[in-house]
């Protein structure tokens, strides 16, 4: 009962997560743009080193930091999904192979999607790299999954 009662609750986070990740690849390049440029500069904010610059040094670094911030976004939310796929898969008798190529795949398989979805968005494109970007996240996902499990395991001896 447990087991059915844990995989309904992930499965639905999953769906979720899924969900967000869609409505941030269908905004506009300028939505999109305005978010990030926004979190860049409430982190910026409290950077004493860069509140002191002049307007052009600190425009470069915003940039800079813009581009990061919005690589980290992907990293972050696929390695949430990383997280939620591999604990669904824990809940069923598979050999951790087997867990490590399914979660890998279907978290790969939805960032290959997104990104084509972002291809009809205006002002927005897809990016192989951000693809390579969200497989590494849903990666550290499994491990941290898998860890945490082992723990787990290593902890009811």
């Amino acid at each position: 009962m447990k087991k059915n009662i844990l995989r309904v609750v992930v499965f639905i986070l999953l769906i979720g997560t899924f969900y967000i990740i869609f409505g941030f690849s269908g905004q506009n390049g300028d939505q999109s743009g305005a978010l990030s440029r926004q979190i860049t500069e409430y982190i910026a904010k409290n950077i004493k080193t860069i509140q002191n610059m002049n307007n052009d040094q600190k425009e470069k670094v915003l940039k800079k930091m813009e581009y990061y911030v919005r690589k980290l976004a992907h990293f972050s939310l696929y390695a949430i999904v990383g997280i939620l796929i591999m604990t669904l898969l824990f809940t069923y008798k598979l050999r951790q192979r087997t867990r490590i190529i399914s979660c890998l795949t279907i978290g790969t398989i939805y960032a290959i999607s997104d990104e084509i979805h972002q291809s009809f968005i205006p002002g927005r494109t897809p990016m192989v790299g951000d693809v390579m970007i969200d497989m590494c996240g849903v990666l550290a996902g499994i491990v941290i999954v898998s860890f945490i499990w082992k723990i787990n395991k290593l902890a009811k001896k």
